[in-house]
């Protein structure tokens, strides 16, 4: 296992790392909410 070295990463980096994560998870809850609008609309 290797040694951790604080600050060995870049910002840019770590901004588009979370750039990635919020893409993720705003698809995620779009794609969630679809789901369940067209789960209510078509089981009733």
């Amino acid at each position: 296992m290797s040694e951790h070295e604080q600050g060995s990463m870049g910002i840019r980096e770590h901004e588009k790392t979370f750039e990635g994560f919020v893409k993720f998870v705003t698809r995620a809850v779009i794609a969630i909410a679809i789901f369940l609008i067209l789960l209510a609309i078509f089981n009733s």
